[in-house]
């Protein structure tokens, strides 16, 4: 009598023990567990920790509640002025409602992701060029709430929509380099234009200055000199005007005992020199160098 009692207690014990082995579950605390008891949905959505469920009757789904980070395939399209491109990002979301994750969508990771394809091909064809390259804030603003509306319904929350990456063809990449090189070199002719303005403006501005005092072009002139000097040139020249070597040669004429200077003669009135004199082309000219631009050398 006593040793069926034992073993009905040791069947009993190992009874329980089997039960609860089938009937504990443990949930992690990233985790939420969605029950189903005989295919209806359990209203109680079991928390992290140590739970059980009904072997047999009740299964047990895990939601992980963790922001998913979700890369969204490179895909191809034409924008709207006509350039093809192929653009990549990434999505980050997490599920809110772990029922609806559970019942409202078979697969809501397979979902998402091709809802963000779908509305990435959209975002394309619906901006241009120069929005996918340099507007990228609000193209994903736009790609978030694109995603976001039909998520809900899943249980579903859009954290955030980035665009990685916009690839261009080799030929239109050589087009926009050429047109930054243009750009460049408008804004640097533009600058030079204005330089050059600027400094004819002070130009104009000392021209006036020194026509009210004809010593400061003459103090110009010598700077200028001391300017070109400085160069350690080996040769100097300086002009002189004209005017000055006409008013030396009339007071070198007017002068008591003052040998008369020859002068050039007319082109109507024949040449009184001697034809001896003319026609020895090695000797030099006894003539003042007036006519002929005299310099100075150093």
């Amino acid at each position: 009598m006593v040793q069926d009692l034992l073993i009905a207690v040791v069947a009993a014990a190992a009874l329980g023990a089997l039960y609860l082995a089938a009937a504990a579950r443990v949930v992690r605390q990233y985790e939420r567990g969605v029950v189903l008891r005989l295919g209806r949905l359990r209203d109680e959505v079991r928390p992290p920790g140590f739970t059980m469920v009904l072997p047999g009757f009740d299964r047990l789904r895990k939601v992980n509640m963790q922001i998913v980070t979700m890369p969204v395939p490179a895909q191809d399209g034409i924008t709207r002025d006509n350039v093809t491109v192929r653009v990549d990002a990434v999505i980050y979301f997490k599920v809110v409602d772990p029922a609806s994750a559970v019942v409202e969508v078979e697969d809501y990771r397979f979902a998402v992701s091709q809802m963000a394809q779908t509305s990435l091909r959209s975002i394309i064809g619906k901006s241009d060029l120069d929005d996918l390259l340099s507007n990228r804030e609000k193209l994903n603003q736009g790609l978030e709430l694109m995603i976001d509306s039909p998520a809900v319904g899943w249980g579903v929350q859009i954290d955030r929509v980035e665009i990685k990456d916009v690839s261009l063809p080799e030929t239109m990449k050589r087009s926009m380099a050429r047109q930054a090189e243009a750009d460049r070199e408008r804004r640097a002719r533009v600058i030079n234009a204005d330089a050059e303005l600027q400094a004819s403006k002070k130009l104009a501005e000392a021209a006036s200055e020194m026509s009210a005092q004809p010593a400061a072009l003459q103090l110009r002139l010598l700077q200028t000199v001391v300017a070109v000097a400085a160069e350690k040139n080996s040769t100097l020249v300086l002009p002189f005007p004209v005017e000055l070597l006409r008013f030396l040669e009339r007071a070198q004429q007017g002068a008591p005992g003052a040998p008369e200077v020859a002068r050039p003669p007319d082109s109507g009135t024949p040449d009184p020199r001697p034809a001896a004199a003319s026609e020895d082309a090695g000797a030099p000219d006894p003539r003042p160098a007036a006519a002929s631009g005299p310099y100075v050398r150093h």
